[in-house]
């Protein structure tokens, strides 16, 4: 990786952004602590695992199932931590045209590049090692992660579609490497579910960075110039209308669940939540920073809260 020095507008700025934020406060804005919440996704597999998860008779069971989800979670954390080091390494010079990417820690200057460079290794090694000490098919599973993540930074952000499915791929490895460090069985459902959910955030993502970039958007972003709004809003309808199809199938299909159905009580809370999600992107051109929808729009957080309690108790009460 080659440095450059910066201009002198870049210099500029770097030196007003840099005296607003210290070192670490810089090191830690680049690991991106908000989007910590996509690693969330590691704990489904132990929310539905019902005999043993939701087991208070073997309380200690329960615990080491959840400290091990746990412990992928923050192993998750750590990695994407990583990845988003190296990507804004990458993107720094689109960044310093974005109006608001230009504030990040390397594109603004405050974190220095050979610094970004040392703690994205020291991070990531580690990292790794204890994956695999945590168990070897999660180790695996997190080196596939990371080299897919960092051939998307180093190439594949700039293929039309390829893209999109690099980015959903993240969230199935994520939802399978939560399986897999409790040693349960892996359905086909997470694959699908997870996917088409991935799929309809990432072409929302697409979307909003393309309405609000407007005429600069090649200049912030080489694979927008690829995607139109009108391509985005058919491919985000399709996403949309197969994973509600995906998640209503699941509900009455999968071996998991009740034999009753009773699992089709989450799906209004899923209907309202695509549609709340739509509205937010179509409407109001949000969607650039997935996380921040999430983590601030009370509407869409009480939807998810209300499928949380709801899948919980449909579990607890017919667990068998």
């Amino acid at each position: 990786m080659t440095l450059t020095r910066p201009s002198s507008a870049n210099y500029h700025l770097r030196m007003s952004t840099s005296a607003k934020t210290g070192p670490l406060a810089a090191f830690i804005l680049t690991l991106r602590p908000k989007q910590w919440s996509k690693n969330l996704l590691v704990f489904m597999a132990l929310f539905f695992t019902v005999e043993r998860a939701w087991n208070l008779a073997n309380l200690e069971t329960a615990l080491d199932l959840f400290a091990r989800t746990a412990a992928a979670f923050l192993l998750f954390c750590a990695l994407s931590g990583v990845v988003y080091i190296v990507n804004d390494l990458m993107d720094r010079e689109e960044d310093r045209r974005h109006p608001k990417k230009r504030h990040r820690p390397i594109a603004s200057g405050a974190l220095p590049i050979p610094v970004a460079i040392v703690a994205a290794v020291a991070i990531g090694v580690p990292a790794l090692v204890a994956s695999y000490l945590l168990e070897p098919l999660f180790g695996l599973i997190t080196l596939v992660y990371l080299a897919a993540m960092l051939r998307y930074s180093f190439g594949l952000k700039r293929v039309v579609l390829v893209d999109v499915f690099t980015i959903s791929g993240g969230f199935i490895l994520r939802a399978v490497a939560g399986a897999v460090v409790i040693g349960s069985p892996i359905s086909p459902w997470l694959y699908i579910c997870t996917g088409l959910a991935a799929v309809f955030v990432v072409l929302s993502k697409r979307r909003a960075e393309l309405a609000v970039a407007g005429d600069q958007a090649q200049g912030q972003r080489d694979i927008l110039r690829a995607y139109t709004l009108p391509v985005l809003d058919q491919l985000i309808t399709v996403a949309a209308s197969a994973a509600l199809v995906a998640y209503t199938l699941y509900t009455v299909a999968s071996e998991n669940l009740p034999d009753n159905h009773a699992m089709l009580l989450t799906v209004p809370f899923v209907v309202y939540g695509l549609f709340r999600y739509l509205y937010l992107v179509r409407r109001k051109d949000l969607g650039e920073t997935p996380e921040d929808i999430i983590l601030t729009d009370a509407p869409l957080i009480i939807a998810i809260v209300l499928w949380l309690a709801t899948a919980g108790a449909v579990l607890i009460a017919f667990r068998g």
